[in-house]
Formats: C-alpha cells, structure tokens, sequence
C-alpha cells in the first residue's frame, strides 16, 4: 500500500495574528521551519511518503514558497479562498490517494500520534480518520494543537460534489466529520493516546493570537532542549509546575475563540 503524504496548511494572510508563519519564533526560526524540522522525522521513519506544503498564488505567499524551498521541501500554490480545492490539486500533483492534513499553527503537534495515524491509515478504507473527545467532538474542533487528520483524495472530491457552502470549501474536512453517515468516518479516542489530556479543559497550543505567540514561545524555548520536551505530557507537567498561569491566558483565549 502507498503511504500517505502529508500536506500542511500554510499561508501568511491570517486576519488575527498577519504573517505568523513568518515572524521569528525561536533561534530566527519560524513555526513553520519548526514544524516541518520535526514533521521530517515521520518521513525519515518511512511513516509517510512526503510532505508538501500547500499555500497560496498571493505574493505575500511568496515567503512561504521560499521557506520550502530552503529546507528541501516541496510546495504547491493554489486558490487562497477555496482551500478544499487547493487541497484535491495538492494531492493530484503528487498522485496521492492518502492526505494527513496538519495546520502550520499546530507547531507542538503530537509526533506519536501522528505516526500511529499514519500507521492506521495504511491499514483501513476509512474516508476519514482522526481523533476525539469523549463527547464525540473531533479533534479539529478542539484547541489542543496536537493532533492531525487523515482524509483520502475521494472524499474530498465528493465534498466539492455536494456543496457550493464557503464554510465546506475553507474548512477542508468539516462536510466530512459534519455529516457522518454520508463517510466512513472514524474518530480515535485522545484518551487511547494521551492518557489524561481531557482534564486539561483550559490547554490551548494552537496559534491564532499574539498571546497565543507569546506563551507558546516562551514554552517552546524552554522545553526544546529538555529530554521528550515537546511531548505533551512533558508540556503539561512544565505547565503544571513552572508556569500555571498560563492556563488563565490560555482559557481567555478559548472563550474568545470559540470553534
């Protein structure tokens, strides 16, 4: 079976945070040279075929292109609004059937899980593959930043058969988890990968905001060179014993965020 490839969300024009692609994170680094560094580690592992970044035809997007092509990694631009469509036209130029879909926001994405979904998504004919709460929700909805989700070609040229919607063409997969029973959706419990991270209500590590930026930079720089410091468990024991209060700015930022 050919492995998935991995497409990451990327553009510069955000209407909360411009440019947070870009901006200095860590060491003159940006999130998504951060994010890519780590993503290698999955292809280098032979748990994916590649990554790609899918962003824009707009100029501004230029930087991001420039940011692929200084770390060797492919790139494809597309329409800046359809995203859904830039994503079927990503994945056709590389003649990929498979996708896991990352945001470039999530710079402290979960590499174990990631490597567990790219292991399930070899093995099943699920259209959609991801995870949730106990409630049910899909990991997208949620503002942990740690997870990925896997999604085939088919599905996602099924969407832009049934809908015109805008919500359905910018939110790449959210026909797909909306509507169940129209896919063979399947939603892995967080608990079965990150014991105990549903108690942790008010944890938010996915980049929208400057105090998202600034929190997740102060986390980041103090966790990189720490023994598994980007893990979440490690994430939140530092959390939990350096800086709780974060949790307060974190929480404020949720409940203005509402997904």
């Amino acid at each position: 079976m050919v492995k998935p490839i991995i497409i990451i969300q990327a553009r510069t024009g955000s209407t909360r945070l411009p440019r947070k692609m870009v901006k200095p994170f860590f060491e003159d680094k940006n999130v998504l040279e951060i994010l890519i560094s780590r993503l290698k580690e999955v292809v280098d592992e032979n748990y994916v075929k590649d990554i790609i970044v899918a962003t824009t035809e707009n100029v501004n997007d230029d930087a991001i292109a420039e940011i692929c092509t200084k770390l060797s990694v492919k790139s494809y631009r597309g329409s800046e609004q359809d995203v859904l469509q830039r994503f079927i036209d990503t994945a056709e130029s590389q003649n990929s059937n498979t996708i896991i879909r990352i945001c470039a926001d999530n710079v402290f994405l979960d590499i174990n899980s990631l490597k567990k979904l790219a292991t399930y998504l070899n093995n099943t004919n699920d259209d959609y593959v991801s995870f949730r709460t106990k409630e049910g929700k899909p990991s997208i909805l949620t503002h942990y930043g740690f997870f990925a989700e896997g999604v085939t070609l088919a599905a996602l040229k099924r969407v832009i058969k049934l809908t015109d919607s805008p919500l359905f063409h910018e939110h790449v997969t959210n026909r797909i988890h909306s509507y169940p029973l129209d896919f063979r959706v399947n939603l892995l419990p967080i608990e079965d990968f990150i014991p105990g991270l549903e108690s942790y209500k008010d944890l938010r590590l996915t980049l929208d905001t400057m105090e998202d930026f600034d929190v997740q930079q102060k986390i980041y720089s103090d966790l990189v060179s720490r023994p598994d410091g980007l893990t979440p468990k490690e994430i939140i024991k530092y959390l939990d014993e350096e800086h709780p209060e974060f949790y307060d700015i974190m929480k404020s930022t949720i409940n203005a965020n509402k997904k």
